[in-house]
């Protein structure tokens, strides 16, 4: 229990109706978990207004209210109203008084861009980890305090979900927080109520624009840039087109990483590496960090993904030998993730699931120069035809072969979308075959695998579902190439 004027102390707000001075029991934004005594913020969401349900809340046992708008409330209700300007920049404010302000206790790391997040986040984990910090994460793929790890739903989650994993990785005895910052959640304020140590951009694509998401590609520009108005340090890839635009207005100190000359951690003299079909890249570094590197991921985004956790984790006096030890045992869940399949060919896992992103992975691959690539991929349902159209034609024209597959099809017919991809391939010249079951397509792109060849099984990466008619079942790419290995075993 705290007393509400506490938690509405680093906000401007006009005190409504009621009394500031009465104690607050929890603090609610949905109206079906409302209490005896709490506080209830009533949110504006793409599908409700939390407005409309503030005096069923009230009925619940709510004494206080946080408004942006008007609310019907029952008469003769003893409940305080508290009206400020955005009730989500409010929410932020609100969690992190009610935690205690956790994020003060820790040295928190965000990380935002259109690729490379996952991926840096879970390096820089794995460098400060070995240099002996305590370090929790929030990200896309999932959320990870000591020894718990539970699944992400949104890849930055709601503001108060967030003050909470903040609070519970003090509990926990972490002292440092590394996270993914995604624009919707910068727009939505979900990560106000406190300062980053350090925010970091990656690069910036055209990509979650649309209904429910951003209007055009300037506003997902100036969502990505608020984080520099919210962080101490700022740490950004000078390579990108955009990174001038993204920091302008910034209020932190700003550092710059890349292979460019102008950049003041610089990565040079690259090469690629194959250990035994584990694909990786050498480099250099010059500048703010000067040593010798090697990851153990394939192609040219992955030296960036690394210089940016060596931008980052400079900061935190980590030793050369603990940032090489870091980097060459580094991997992250579906993310050019390989599996053992055969001493003759590579097989990888990846999130691809875009146009954009496919293209970056079947490019970087032909870098390689061995055998074949074949990729394996599927689109989902109940999303953009032109995805599938585009997916399509990328594949025909950069891989070898293709094996055009089911991913989630929600509530459409896998056949049809996997038509859609045929349209799309059909419009280059590369080699295809549709097979709509995901583990018999698998099967088919291994019992087919040739010396030198890269298998890429691409669209899911780290999720453990196929989505079919509003039911998740169980289906996850490892486990399917597992299973496919064992039948062969028992057949031999």
């Amino acid at each position: 229990m705290k007393p509400l004027k506490e938690l509405l102390g680093n906000l401007a707000y006009t005190c409504e109706r009621g009394c500031e001075d009465r104690p607050v029991t929890a603090v609610v934004y949905d109206s079906r978990k409302a209490k005896e005594g709490c506080l209830f913020v009533c949110i504006r969401g793409a599908n409700f207004d939390g407005h409309s349900a503030a005096g069923q809340a009230v009925e619940r046992g709510a004494k206080a209210l946080v408004v942006s708008g008007p609310v019907q409330l029952p008469p003769d209700c003893d409940v305080t109203v508290i009206r400020v300007e955005d009730t989500r920049y409010a929410l932020a404010f609100l969690a992190a008084a009610w935690f205690d302000h956790p994020a003060e206790k820790l040295t928190s790391i965000g990380v935002t861009g259109t690729k490379g997040k996952t991926t840096t986040t879970y390096l820089v984990k794995s460098i400060l980890e070995n240099a002996g910090r305590r370090v929790g994460l929030i990200g896309t793929i999932e959320t990870i305090i000591g020894d718990d790890h539970i699944h992400a739903v949104n890849t930055t989650p709601e503001s108060y979900v967030l003050q909470e994993y903040l609070y519970r990785m003090v509990e926990a005895g972490c002292d440092t927080v590394v996270m993914e910052v995604s624009s919707q959640a910068l727009m939505l304020h979900r990560t106000q109520g406190f300062v980053f140590d350090f925010g970091i951009f990656t690069n910036l694509e055209p990509d979650h624009i649309g209904p429910n998401e951003h209007a055009d590609f300037g506003e997902y520009l100036r969502c990505k840039g608020m984080l520099f108005g919210q962080c101490r340090v700022g740490i950004v890839n000078c390579d990108d087109a955009h990174w001038e635009e993204v920091v302008k207005g910034h209020t932190c100190s700003l550092e710059t990483y890349g292979l460019s000359e102008g950049a003041m951690l610089r990565a040079q003299d690259l090469s690629f590496t194959n250990d035994q079909g584990r694909l990786g890249m050498a480099f250099r570094t010059t500048g703010l960090l000067e040593m010798d590197a090697q990851i153990s991921m394939p192609g040219r985004f992955s030296v960036y993904n690394a210089l940016t956790a060596m931008a980052i984790c400079r900061h935190f006096s980590v030793s050369k030998e603990d940032i090489k030890r870091a980097l060459l045992s580094a991997g992250v869940r579906g993310r050019i993730e390989p599996v053992k399949v055969s001493d003759d060919f590579t097989l990888l896992i990846d999130y691809a699931h875009n146009a954009m992103a496919l293209e970056s992975l079947l490019s970087t691959l032909k870098e390689y120069g061995h055998g074949r690539i074949v990729c394996v991929f599927g689109c989902g349902g109940n999303r953009s035809r032109e995805r599938r159209f585009d997916m399509g034609e990328v594949s025909g024209r950069l891989a070898d072969f293709t094996v055009i597959t089911s991913d989630n099809p929600r509530f459409e017919e896998p056949e049809a979308i996997i038509g859609d991809i045929v349209t799309g391939i059909r419009k280059t010249d590369g080699a295809y075959v549709t097979i709509c079951d995901r583990k018999e397509a698998i099967a088919y792109a291994i019992d087919h695998g040739q010396p030198g060849d890269i298998i890429v099984v691409a669209g899911k990466g780290h999720e453990d579902y196929q989505e079919i008619r509003g039911v998740k079942y169980p289906m996850d790419d490892r486990m399917l190439v597992a299973d496919i290995l064992r039948e062969r075993d028992c057949k031999n």
